[in-house]
């Protein structure tokens, strides 16, 4: 396990310490990445992940977690990762694309890394306002990721009947496992499918690495090689249609992708497109 993805290097920067309102720039994630994915090869095993317990939410903090664009762009961050080399870890909540919270006051914090900052920078040393350190918070804090598990619409998202250790994210009527059950095209679907892809494709699994597009600002793409076989991956970390052309002229098989609909020579908001081509023998 490494962590250097989802501390400072990111380039998401700060206000003060770890604390900070930024997003992290996806050339610094992905120079992050592809030196994992390069200098490990034929020597270690790496695991993948982008939400654990000790980070705010990935499509949150990664991606876009607005209604418009929160399902994309949940499933572009799972494909950049889950078509990587490596053993893909999912964490609760994940797979249905669960946002940060929104903290109205300290009291709505039980992490200590939070309260021993609120006191240090707002209460003590005044760096900082309570409306900033409740922005970062809603950015960064380790509670985002550490709210119920969001299971149905019922009190609590069908968690516990008794009161739980953290407020229920708001969201929990619309984003919860019922829901995403009931929703072909969800997020939990879409997970499901990317397991499948590992099992079936060894390609996915064993396939050497090869950055692509490395000077792109917006989209992160990689190769995979096994055989005769090779996987081309791409993503737009944006919500802006930006040119590509890493497909053009190419006859495969599209694995998986975010779109039912294509364009030659652009990616459209948050999409992801895995192509795999065999050269004749």
């Amino acid at each position: 396990f490494q962590f250097e993805h989802v501390g400072p290097e990111n380039g998401k920067g700060s206000i003060i310490d770890k604390w900070t309102t930024g997003k992290p720039q996806m050339p610094d994630v992905r120079a992050i990445l592809n030196k994992w994915q390069l200098e490990l090869e034929g020597n270690a095993w790496n695991s993948l992940y982008l939400d654990n317990h000790d980070q705010p939410r990935c499509v949150s903090m990664f991606g876009n977690d607005s209604p418009e664009w929160r399902v994309l762009s949940a499933k572009m961050l799972a494909t950049c990762l889950h078509m990587q080399k490596g053993t893909p870890y999912i964490y609760q909540g994940e797979e249905l694309g669960m946002t940060n919270t929104t903290f109205h006051s300290l009291a709505d914090c039980q992490d200590l890394e939070e309260i021993n900052a609120w006191h240090q920078y707002v209460d003590e040393q005044k760096k900082v306002t309570p409306e900033t350190m409740l922005a970062c918070f809603n950015t960064v804090a380790r509670d985002n990721a550490r709210t119920p598990m969001q299971w149905d619409a019922s009190d609590n998202a069908g968690f516990t009947d008794g009161t739980p250790w953290l407020a229920v994210n708001p969201n929990y009527k619309t984003i919860n496992a019922e829901a995403a059950l009931k929703d072909p095209d969800s997020t939990f679907y879409y997970y499901q499918e990317l397991i499948r892809l590992r099992h079936a494709y060894p390609i996915i699994v064993y396939g050497t690495f090869e950055p692509l597009l490395e000077e792109d600002p917006c989209v992160y793409a990689f190769a995979r090689h096994l055989d005769n076989e090779t996987l081309r991956v791409a993503c737009n970390w944006t919500d802006k249609e930006v040119p590509c052309t890493l497909f053009e002229g190419l006859e495969g098989e599209t694995l998986i992708s975010n779109y039912e609909q294509h364009k030659a020579d652009c990616l459209q908001p948050y999409e992801a497109r895995v192509l795999l081509t065999r050269d004749a023998r």
